[in-house]
């Protein structure tokens, strides 16, 4: 980095690079955003990020970020207590439950298996999913972890380890195909192997 870059400058575009999606260039442009804020503003800004570690904290339930323990999805006693979507993030958690369609409870994973990222077993939350397990009230765990190679044997791996401790739970995944609106000849070899493997019957 330039060495005209005033120190404090320097130090907070560093600290805004190590965000994800922003490199080098568009740290120091966010950085120049937050110079031209008011100062009540960029200080706001400050106490949020300050106080986000104070104010928010995992479920001990399913280790999604809330600022409540249990977490409202999880203190809503007219969700059913049986089944189980298991997510690698809190994100995706979101994304499911906006839908409206899914009434279940959730655990986050906290990842997937990546050996190169340096990701095994011993990062995922698989406690947290042994205990739950435990309970006894899981009829169905569900698996939706997403459709890369990393997810297809995260899955294998948790579908070993809970078949094994776990046989009464009935394992499932999301469906994965061909998506509404799409042509086939489009469709890639992989997602067009996992539609035929996952054809349904018509009925």
């Amino acid at each position: 980095m330039n060495k005209r870059i005033p120190e404090p400058l320097k130090a907070l575009v560093e600290q805004l690079a190590r965000l994800p999606g922003l490199g080098p260039k568009s740290a120091m442009r966010a950085a120049m955003a937050l110079l031209k804020w008011p100062e009540a503003e960029t200080r706001r800004l400050g106490r949020g990020i300050h106080d986000l570690r104070d104010n928010l904290h995992l479920c001990s339930r399913c280790g999604g970020l809330s600022s409540t323990d249990p977490c409202p999805v999880c203190a809503d006693v007219e969700r059913a207590r049986d089944t189980l979507c298991l997510v690698t993030e809190w994100d995706s958690m979101l994304t499911i439950d906006e839908g409206g369609f899914y009434r279940g409870q959730y655990m986050i994973l906290g990842g997937l298996l990546a050996p190169l990222d340096r990701m095994d077993s011993e990062s995922l939350d698989t406690d947290r999913l042994v205990r739950r397990l435990e309970e006894g009230e899981i009829a169905e765990l569900i698996l939706a972890l997403g459709a890369t190679l990393e997810a297809e044997n995260t899955a294998t791996f948790i579908r070993q380890m809970v078949s094994k401790r776990f046989p009464q739970v009935r394992i499932s995944r999301l469906a994965q195909g061909i998506p509404l609106g799409a042509e086939v000849k489009y469709m890639d070899r992989e997602t067009l192997r996992q539609s035929l493997q996952y054809r349904q019957d018509l009925t």
